[in-house]
C-alpha cells in the first residue's frame, strides 16, 4: 500500500500491526502522538508511600496486574510555522536494563513517514533516560540537522550535574542508568541545548513551560491555536494520579512538590475542558480531565479515524 497522507498531515508508510501512532490537529497546527512501547515496571513504583493493600485494590479495580505493569512510552511531533518539533525522544536502549519492548521511537518515527533530518527541534519534557535516551542511539545524532534547537530547562540542566536521588524509589539498576543517560546527553549536545528559565515559544503555538516536581526542570508542552488547545504533560500525571493525585510515583525526585504540580495541573484542565496527552497513560493518550471536589477522572477521547 502507497503512504497515504493523515488528516495531521503526515504521510505514514507500512508499519507493524499493533497501532502505534495517532494524528490530529490542533487549529493548524499537525500533531502526532508516537508510542515508544512499553516498559515493564513493579507497580510498587506507581505509589509507594500507600499501603500495599491499598495500592493493590486500585489494582484490581482497574483490571491490571498486582505485581508488574506496562508503562506505556509517548512522544509527540508537532509541526508548527515551519518547524518540525520532537516532544521527548523515548528511551533508547541501556545494556543494564531489560527493555525487550521499549525504545521503538526512531523505527516509528520512520514507519509513520518522519526522516530525522526533517526534526528542527527537541523539547524536553525532563532529561530521565525514558525521554533523551533515543537521542544516544548509535547513528542517531549523526542523521539529524547540525542546526538542531534542543529545548530544556535551564534547572534541569543544572540538577542533572548533580542530581540528588534521596527522595527517589526506584528499581535496581535505573538510577545509575539515568545518572548515565543525563550525563551522556549533556556531553553529547551540549552545543544544542538552548536553556530557557519559565517558559518559551518553540514555534507558534507551541509554549514549553516549567513545572518543576518530578524533576526541578520537568515542564509541559502547550499548544494552541485557533480555539483549540493541547496540553503534553510529560511525567506530571500518571494513570493513578486521577483518583489518587497525592499518591507518590517512585521516580519523583521531590514528591511532595510532584503532587502539588499534579493537582494544579488537573484542576486547570478540568475547568478549561483542553485536552491531555502525557507519557505513561495509556496510548494514545489523548483525553479530558473531570473533576469532583479533589477526585479527578480521566475521560479518554474517541478515536478519530
Amino acid at each position: 500500500m502507497d503512504a497515504i497522507t493523515t488528516k495531521g498531515g503526515f504521510k505514514p508508510a507500512r508499519d507493524e500491526l499493533v497501532p502505534s501512532r495517532y494524528a490530529l490537529k490542533v487549529g493548524e497546527i499537525d500533531v502526532m502522538v508516537v508510542s515508544d512501547g512499553v516498559l515493564s515496571l513493579p507497580t510498587r513504583m506507581l505509589a509507594h508511600d500507600t499501603d500495599p493493600s491499598v495500592r493493590a485494590a486500585w489494582l484490581r479495580d482497574m483490571g491490571l496486574p498486582a505485581e508488574m505493569l506496562d508503562w506505556p512510552l509517548n512522544a509527540v511531533v508537532v509541526r508548527s510555522g515551519g518547524r518540525t518539533i520532537l516532544i521527548d525522544a523515548g528511551i533508547g536502549s541501556d545494556p543494564g536494563l531489560d527493555l525487550p519492548r521499549a525504545g521503538q521511537l526512531v523505527r516509528r518515527l520512520e514507519a509513520a513517514g518522519i526522516d530525522l533530518r526533517s526534526v528542527t527541534d527537541v523539547v524536553l519534557t525532563h532529561m530521565h533516560m525514558d525521554h533523551v535516551g533515543g537521542l544516544l542511539l548509535d547513528g542517531v545524532k549523526e542523521r539529524l540537522r547540525p542546526d538542531l534547537r534542543v529545548h530544556v530547562a535551564a534547572a534541569e540542566v543544572k540538577f542533572w550535574a548533580s542530581p540528588d536521588f534521596s527522595h527517589v524509589f526506584m528499581p535496581q539498576g535505573f538510577p545509575d542508568a539515568l545518572r548515565s543517560a543525563a550525563k551522556r546527553f549533556l556531553n553529547e549536545y551540549q552545543s544544542q541545548i538552548r536553556p530557557f528559565d519559565d517558559k518559551y515559544e518553540v514555534a507558534p503555538g507551541v509554549l514549553v513551560t516549567r513545572t518543576g516536581g518530578h524533576t526541578p526542570g520537568h515542564s509541559v508542552v502547550r499548544l494552541a491555536s485557533g480555539g483549540d488547545r493541547l496540553m503534553f504533560a510529560g511525567d506530571a500525571v500518571f494513570a493513578v494520579g486521577f483518583e489518587h493525585s497525592d499518591w507518590h510515583n517512585g521516580f519523583e525526585h521531590d514528591p511532595e512538590e510532584a503532587a502539588r504540580v499534579r493537582v494544579s495541573l488537573l484542576r486547570e484542565l478540568a475547568a478549561s475542558g483542553e485536552p491531555l496527552t502525557a507519557t505513561h497513560l495509556s496510548f494514545p493518550s489523548i483525553g479530558r480531565v473531570a473533576a469532583a471536589g479533589d477526585v479527578f477522572r480521566w475521560i479518554p477521547a474517541w478515536w478519530d479515524y
